[in-house]
């Protein structure tokens, strides 16, 4: 499409007159291409080459290579307290969005330990999800991170974050226009920003609080500096409810879709969380509950079971530093229960990471052994994963 085109031509553009016509300082996170005092322009991105081959149990073996993610972002300042952000994805695009917007906002720091933002970002929920897909254990996430599967991911709409004085306690909370991805199989929750002509349009309240035992632990995983003990739980919740905008596959209160692609009337969310590092071995644990309703109350499909369902994800992971900083082996064990499942789908992995330059540079591999996919017996896959990563 032209406007898209246009989009990356700009983008490219003003990536080649930052760099090329002013000084560049190279950092741990980004190159700042600009600062004068409370002004400056940043400009980074990741790319993550994969490889990803399926052996599906009495089926055919498929694999390919692919770009999973190329991202490129722009971040700068005008003024004290104040700096915006435009993160584009341009590797794993579909359809028509050639462009797809990752992360877009402005946001004001002039709270102290509140941070006020307002746009497209990452909604408080999931510490599985808000741990940035460049610091993960494995190579994909699990169920408890995974938007498919209720974790809400990026949404467009006012956010507050922030913390004690000490960060031993930190929160979050935001107000958000969210859509989901109709389909019985999943609970799909999508952004509003890239989204289709399907999908059903509602609002999101919710927040996360964050206990923080022996010092203030990031949402990282992996274990690469951490000399004593640290220790985090979390807390977190949220609610969406249908604002009837968008209800294509429901006709007269019926669903029309045959149980495919109902609407999805509401949904409420709960994580409980925890992690913990300590000289090179890392740890994480999460279990979420979603108790989701389709529109036509019949709907007996996928995850549902008479118009609803309670969908249940639990994961815990971890590593090791077998060689300090430098490789790690990791593991990890996920399941999924639905009311309309015959039987838990679980998934258990083995893998290990080559940290180059920490996670700037790193490559990992993972091998997920699937059992009882979608909650059907006998149904099996195991996967294999290789992805070699670079931030700048």
């Amino acid at each position: 499409m032209k406007i898209t085109r246009g989009v990356k031509r700009f983008s490219i553009g003003l990536l080649s007159l930052a760099l090329f016509g002013a000084p560049v300082i190279a950092g741990a996170s980004g190159i700042t291409a600009y600062k004068d005092g409370d002004k400056y322009v940043k400009f980074g991105g990741r790319v993550q080459l994969q490889y990803h081959l399926e052996d599906v149990e009495n089926g055919t073996d498929t694999d390919r290579l692919f770009l999973r993610r190329l991202r490129s972002y722009i971040e700068g300042s005008l003024y004290k307290d104040w700096k915006g952000k435009i993160q584009l994805e341009i590797g794993n695009a579909s359809d028509d969005n050639e462009v797809v917007v990752k992360e877009a906002f402005v946001r004001y720091t002039g709270y102290g330990d509140t941070v006020i933002t307002i746009g497209h970002l990452n909604f408080p929920f999931s510490r599985e999800n808000l741990t940035s897909s460049k610091k993960q254990h494995l190579v994909e996430r699990t169920f408890t991170g995974d938007h498919n599967y209720g974790s809400l991911d990026k949404q467009l709409g006012v956010f507050a974050h922030g913390s004690n004085g000490d960060k031993s306690l930190t929160w979050g909370a935001g107000l958000t226009s969210t859509s989901i991805d109709p389909d019985s199989a999943k609970l799909d929750f999508d952004t509003p920003v890239n989204k289709n002509t399907d999908f059903n349009e509602g609002w999101t309240v919710g927040g996360r609080l964050d206990y923080h035992l022996f010092g203030y632990l990031p949402f990282v995983q992996g274990d690469t500096v951490t000399d004593s003990l640290k220790a985090t739980v979390g807390i977190a919740a949220f609610a969406w409810n249908n604002d009837s905008d968008n209800n294509t596959y429901t006709a007269a209160g019926s669903d029309t879709s045959s149980g495919a692609t109902p609407d999805v009337d509401s949904v409420t969310g709960v994580e409980l969380s925890a992690g913990a590092r300590l000289k090179g071995a890392s740890i994480d644990a999460q279990y979420n509950q979603f108790n989701a309703e389709t529109v036509d109350k019949n709907v007996t499909a996928g995850i549902y079971l008479n118009g609803e369902t309670k969908l249940k994800s639990f994961s815990v992971e971890g590593g090791y530093m077998v060689v300090p900083d430098r490789f790690e082996v990791v593991a990890g064990y996920q399941s999924l229960d639905a009311d309309n499942y015959a039987t838990e789908w679980t998934r258990t992995s083995v893998g290990a990471n080559y940290y180059i330059h920490g996670h700037d540079l790193k490559v990992q591999s993972t091998y997920r052994m699937g059992k009882d996919l979608n909650g059907v017996k006998g149904s099996d896959k195991n996967e294999l994963f290789i992805q070699t990563q670079y931030v700048f």
